[in-house]
C-alpha cells in the first residue's frame, strides 16, 4: 500500500508543470491584454494588417519564452549558449518592433554604412562635398513622403525631410506594409546631405556588409536596413559569446547586461554602439581571465587586447579608460618586468596609433581652441581653457549634474525610453526597478564557496576606471555638447555607462551579502519574460500612435 502511494505521488510530482511556465503565462495574458490598444488603433487607422503583425509577435513571444525556459531549465545549457540565443531571438523581435532608424542617431550610422558598402562594392562611396551615395530606389527612407525610386534631388535643401522611424508611429508601420522589401531594379545613384559618422570604417562593416548582400539579392531600402540591422546583431551575439566563454566569473552578470531592453536595441540597430559594447565586454572579459586565471600572458593575448582597442579607442575615445583593467595583470604572469613593458608599449602603442589615425583633427581643435560655440544651443561653450582656470567651479557643475540627472541616467541606461529617446516608447518603471534588482541579485555571492571575484585593491581600481569612464563621459559633453550658459552638462545619456556597467557590477561582489541560493538562472529567465512584455507593449504603443 505504502509502495503504491509513493509511487502516485511520484507520478503526480512527474506530471506537475514547471514553475518558469508561470512566466510563459504571464507574457501570454499581458501580450492579449495589450490587444486592446492595437484594436484601437486599427479601428483609427484601418490598417488591418497590425492584428496579423501583433499576432505573430506575441505568438513568437510566447514560444521564445517557453524555448527560452526549456533551454534554462531542462537542457541547462551554458549561459553562453543560452546567452547567444536571447540575443539573437530577442535581439530579432527588437529589430521589428522598433523600425529600422529609430535607435539614437541611426540615420547617420546607415548613411556611414551605406558609404562603406559602397567602397565593398567597388562604387564611389562620396562625392567632393563628402556627401554620400545611395541608390535613389533606397531614398525613400531618409524622407517617407517619397516611394521607392523616386529622388530626394530638388528637396533636400528646401524642406525638412522625415526619416523613416525617426518618429516612430503607425504611419512608420503602414509604410513599411505597403513598400515591402523588394527593390525596383534600378542601380541609379545619386547623394544625400544626410551626414555621416567620421570614426574607423571597422565600426560599420557587420551592418555594411549586410547592406552589401542585401544589394547583390536586388533587394530595396527596407531589406537593406534589415539585413544591415541583423549583420550588427549577430556581431553583437558572436563577440559577446566570445566574451563570456572567457570570462572566470560574471557570467550571469555580463548575460543579464545583455538582456536589458536598451542594449538589445542597440544591438539590434545600426548604431556603433554595438561594437562599442560587444568590444568593451571583450576586453573586460580577457583582462579578468588573464588576471585570474592559471596561464601565463602569451603573444597572442596581447595581440587581441591591442586590436580590440585599436577598433574600440576611436568609435569613443572616452573608452581608452578601460585601458587601466590591464594594471589588474599580475606582472610575474608576463614573465619579467620587461615583457610587461613591452606588452603595455603594445597595446599602448596600437591603441594612440587607431586615435590619431581616425581621430588627431578633433582631439587638436577641442585642445586648441579658446572659444567654442554650441550649434545647437546658439551660443558659446566651454572649453578645455575655461576648464583649467576653473577647476572648481567645473567640480561644482558635475556635482550637480549628478544630482539632477542621475535618475535620468538610471533609467535611459536601463532602456527606459527607447528608440530616439522618445519617451511615448517608455518602459515602466517598476519593469526597470525590477531589472535593476535581477541585475544586483545576478551580481551578489552565491552558496557553494565562491572563491574567484574582485577584491580589495582590485575591486577599488575597477570601481575607479568606472568612475573614471563616467567622469570622461560627462567631460566629453561638457566641451562639445554644453552651452556657457547651462550650470549642468548636457547631453550625456545613460547607454554611455553601459560598456562598463559589467564591471561595474562584478565589483559588487562581497562576503557582506550572500545569497541563501543560488538562483542565478531563474533571474535570467525573469529578463526574457520581461523582454517579450516589453515588445508587446511597444508594439501596442505605436499601433494607437497615429
Amino acid at each position: 500500500m505504502k509502495s503504491r502511494q509513493t509511487s502516485e505521488t511520484s507520478e503526480t510530482g512527474s506530471r506537475r508543470l514547471p514553475l518558469w511556465l508561470l512566466g510563459v503565462f504571464f507574457v501570454a495574458v499581458l501580450g492579449v491584454w495589450h490587444m486592446k490598444n492595437v484594436r484601437a488603433g486599427v479601428l483609427e487607422s484601418k490598417d488591418t494588417f497590425l492584428y496579423g503583425w501583433y499576432l505573430l509577435l506575441l505568438f513568437c513571444t510566447v514560444l521564445f519564452s517557453v524555448l527560452a525556459g526549456w533551454t534554462f531549465f531542462r537542457k541547462r545549457a551554458a549561459l553562453e549558449t543560452a546567452a547567444v540565443l536571447c540575443i539573437l531571438g530577442l535581439g530579432s523581435m527588437y529589430l521589428a518592433v522598433l523600425a529600422p532608424l529609430s535607435a539614437p542617431d541611426e540615420v547617420s550610422h546607415f548613411i556611414s554604412s551605406y558609404r562603406l558598402s559602397n567602397t565593398i562594392l567597388g562604387q564611389p562611396a562620396a562625392d567632393g562635398k563628402g556627401h554620400v551615395y545611395i541608390r535613389t530606389q533606397d531614398a525613400f527612407v531618409l524622407d517617407t513622403d517619397l516611394n521607392p525610386g523616386e529622388s530626394l534631388a530638388g528637396q533636400e535643401e528646401t524642406k525638412d525631410t522625415q526619416v523613416l522611424g525617426q518618429t516612430l508611429t503607425e504611419h512608420t508601420y503602414r509604410k513599411i506594409h505597403d513598400t515591402g522589401l523588394s527593390g525596383t531594379g534600378t542601380q541609379e545613384m545619386e547623394t544625400t546631405v544626410k551626414p555621416p559618422v567620421e570614426t574607423t570604417p571597422l565600426a560599420y562593416l557587420p551592418q555594411a556588409l549586410g547592406i552589401v548582400l542585401g544589394r547583390l539579392l536586388g533587394l530595396g531600402g527596407l531589406g537593406l536596413l534589415y539585413l544591415g540591422r541583423f549583420g550588427n546583431l549577430l556581431f553583437f551575439a558572436g563577440i559577446t559569446w566570445y566574451a563570456m566563454r572567457q570570462l572566470p566569473f560574471g557570467k550571469e552578470v555580463l548575460f543579464g547586461v545583455t538582456m536589458l531592453p536598451m542594449t538589445l536595441h542597440l544591438a539590434a540597430s545600426f548604431s556603433y554602439d554595438a561594437m562599442i559594447l560587444s568590444l568593451s565586454f571583450l576586453f573586460s572579459a580577457v583582462t579578468l581571465k588573464l588576471t585570474y586565471g592559471a596561464g601565463n600572458v602569451r603573444k597572442r593575448d596581447v595581440a587581441l587586447m591591442a586590436a580590440v582597442m585599436g577598433v574600440l579607442g576611436p568609435c569613443k575615445m572616452i573608452y581608452g579608460v578601460l585601458l587601466g583593467l590591464c594594471l589588474l595583470i599580475p606582472v610575474k604572469k608576463f614573465g619579467n618586468g620587461r615583457n610587461w613593458l613591452l606588452s603595455a608599449a603594445a597595446v599602448l602603442a596600437v591603441y594612440a596609433g587607431a586615435m590619431i589615425l581616425v581621430n588627431s583633427a578633433t582631439i587638436a581643435q577641442y585642445a586648441a581652441e579658446t572659444e567654442s560655440f554650441v550649434g545647437w544651443a546658439g551660443e558659446s561653450g566651454y572649453t578645455f581653457e575655461w576648464v583649467l582656470h576653473n577647476p572648481v567651479k567645473t567640480l561644482r557643475i558635475f556635482y550637480n549634474t549628478i544630482l539632477e540627472k542621475g535618475d535620468y541616467y538610471h533609467l535611459t541606461m536601463m532602456g527606459n525610453w527607447l528608440g530616439n529617446l522618445d519617451q511615448v516608447l517608455d518602459v515602466p518603471y517598476v519593469v526597470i526597478l525590477a531589472m535593476t534588482f535581477t541585475l544586483f541579485f545576478l551580481a551578489m555571492k552565491k552558496p557553494g564557496g565562491e572563491t574567484v571575484y574582485l577584491a580589495g585593491g582590485r575591486r577599488a581600481w575597477a570601481l575607479f576606471l568606472c568612475l573614471a569612464c563616467v567622469g570622461a563621459a560627462m567631460f566629453s559633453m561638457f566641451i562639445a555638447w554644453t552651452p556657457a550658459s547651462s550650470s549642468i552638462v548636457m547631453g550625456v545619456q545613460g547607454r554611455y555607462f553601459l560598456p562598463f556597467l559589467p564591471v561595474f557590477l562584478m565589483a559588487l561582489k562581497n562576503n557582506w551579502i550572500t545569497l541563501t541560493k543560488n538562483r542565478d538562472r531563474e533571474l535570467l529567465f525573469f529578463l526574457v519574460c520581461a523582454n517579450g512584455y516589453v515588445l508587446l507593449r511597444l508594439f501596442s504603443i505605436v499601433s494607437i500612435r497615429i
